[in-house]
């Protein structure tokens, strides 16, 4: 976990996500969670991947995130794929309800990080992106690496 200045831990990233979807707002909101899974957490045994956010009778939830189960848990050990509730304010769920009903957009949790001993997720509001997308975007990415390259070189 890096520590930045302003006190936020980072626990995890989900990289996938800003490949496979153009981001438009990001939300950060508080994540209910059990005490086992926020000693997993603290360890770094999480996986956001495949999670993405829902939003039932005006509570946002998140699914598919995978936290390890607690290696010195008892019987009151977590289930690794519950699904966990978002804690975000009424005006924020209702805006972000409104434009998840608009054609293409999602809900996906971005990362995962300690601010003031709270666990905080980004949440963000995307489209997905085309695979002519994810092509140019990588073309983008390798051509931006050459340049920086090229000039580390006339450097010395």
């Amino acid at each position: 976990m890096a520590q930045s200045p302003s006190g936020v831990k980072y626990i995890t990233d989900n990289r996938k996500a800003r490949h496979d979807y153009f981001i438009h707002e990001t939300y950060e909101a508080g994540i209910a969670l059990t005490g086992t899974e926020v000693k997993s957490l603290r360890q770094g045994k999480v996986n956001l991947k495949d999670s993405y956010c829902r939003i039932d009778n005006g509570e946002v939830f998140l699914a598919g995130m995978h936290i390890s189960p607690y290696e010195q848990g008892n019987r009151f050990n977590h289930d690794p794929l519950r699904t966990r509730k978002l804690l975000l304010h009424k005006y924020e769920i209702l805006k972000l309800l409104g434009r998840i009903k608009e054609k293409g957009y999602t809900l996906i949790p971005l990362n995962l990080y300690f601010k003031k001993g709270k666990v905080k997720v980004t949440v963000a509001l995307a489209t997905g992106k085309k695979l002519y997308d994810k092509r140019q975007a990588l073309a983008e990415k390798e051509a931006k690496r050459d340049i920086e390259r090229r000039m580390k070189e006339r450097q010395y």
